[in-house]
């Protein structure tokens, strides 16, 4: 099967899910390419910031996104031991929004598949970029599930395909990873009656645990722990463990025993931030994690991509109206967003480097004027 089009954008995430509806919304033909089955499989990075909820609300996906579900978060608070010292009110009214991404992708696949210009493909996997004789990148050769091979022929290929990027890896874009010295262990378990939406931080064997509230009545736990430490970690028993986030919040005595019993329950995030040598190279650019993954602090990386999405979607047009998709062009996409994102990621660093240090002198403080735990 052989496919022509304007844009192929590969990777249905809400990045690359985001610019295939604002261009085809601009009559801009574009087939959106993900290698799963559906739109919204599973993902932990939901939790939707400022950013991100800006440009929902500028094209007017926000809303309905609202009425299949999401979750404003109320407040932050840092806890210890079961109570809470410290809390952080929003001027926003709200401290994050959590986000499913199933429910993101579901109203923006909606309101793109109203356009003729869009056409989703699933289950396709991408095996190969194809170029023409100057080296520019000219469309992309996939196995398609049930069909076999399928070639799209496009003017620009977008790579939105996340951190382990097929793009990035067959346009042979060098990818400079940062560890940052800690992994990350993800559970979920359903939240106890009462529990408000908020987000909630303690310290577990001097490593950074926050609690993120979801929709449907459930906590997501986020447990730092040192870097590949997993592999010996997962060896011993996992109950020290839960006795200490039993210790560290008490309201989740009951669901911890009833949904954790080993360290299957939990999975594991490898954690690091990378930077790509370049965006763009002719006919072909990559955005969100692939061009620049992020760790999870702040919850950046989704309104990364999403901004990434929002600001492709301007200039790509005028590139397109100028006949011009060479790298020196398509340069001024990656112009438009690296030094914020890489600014991102410096606040990343300099957050995660000093959150033991606040912590516990915050803890301090509120010890002197109130010995709750003495």
């Amino acid at each position: 099967m052989n496919y022509q089009t304007d844009v192929c954008i590969i990777g249905a995430g809400p990045g690359g899910a985001l610019l295939a509806y604002l261009l085809a919304k601009q009559n801009i033909s574009t087939i959106l390419i993900e290698r799963s089955d559906k739109l919204g499989k599973e993902f932990r990075g939901e939790h939707l910031n400022e950013d991100g909820e800006m440009i929902l609300k500028k094209h007017h996906i926000f809303e309905e996104i609202e009425s299949l579900g999401l979750l404003r978060m109320s407040r932050v608070e840092y806890w210890k031991d079961g109570h809470v010292f410290k809390t952080i009110e929003s001027e926003l009214g709200h401290a994050g929004i959590h986000v499913p991404q199933q429910h993101l992708l579901q109203s923006i696949d909606r309101r793109a598949s109203s356009h003729p210009s869009y056409k989703l493909m699933l289950g396709t996997k991408v095996t190969e970029l194809t170029q023409n004789e100057k080296g520019q990148y000219t469309g992309i050769k996939a196995q398609q599930k049930g069909r076999g091979e399928i070639i799209v022929e496009s003017k620009i290929i977008i790579g939105a395909d996340g951190r382990y990027s097929t793009v990035r890896k067959l346009a042979h874009i060098k990818n400079n990873i940062y560890n940052h010295g800690y992994d990350l262990l993800w559970a979920k378990i359903p939240a106890p009656e009462k529990w408000e939406p908020t987000i909630r931080f303690t310290v577990v064997n001097n490593q950074q645990m926050a609690l993120f509230t979801q929709t449907g009545g459930f906590i997501q736990i986020g447990w730092n722990i040192k870097k590949g430490s997993y592999t010996s970690l997962k060896k011993q028993s996992v109950q020290p463990f839960l006795d200490q986030l039993i210790l560290a919040f008490p309201q989740l005595k009951e669901s911890i025993e009833q949904n954790l019993h080993s360290w299957k329950n939990f999975i594991l995030l490898s954690v690091y931030s990378s930077h790509c040598d370049t965006w763009v190279k002719d006919g072909l650019a990559i955005i969100g994690d692939a061009a620049h993954t992020m760790t999870p602090t702040g919850a950046y990386g989704m309104n990364a991509a999403i901004m990434d999405a929002d600001v492709l979607s301007q200039i790509l047009p005028k590139l397109f109206s100028h006949g011009s998709l060479e790298a020196g062009q398509l340069k001024k996409i990656e112009n438009a967003r690296r030094k914020i994102v890489e600014d991102l990621q410096d606040q990343q660093v300099m957050t995660e480097a000093s959150f033991i240090e606040n912590f516990s002198a915050t803890l301090k403080i509120q010890e002197e004027r109130l010995p709750l735990f003495q």
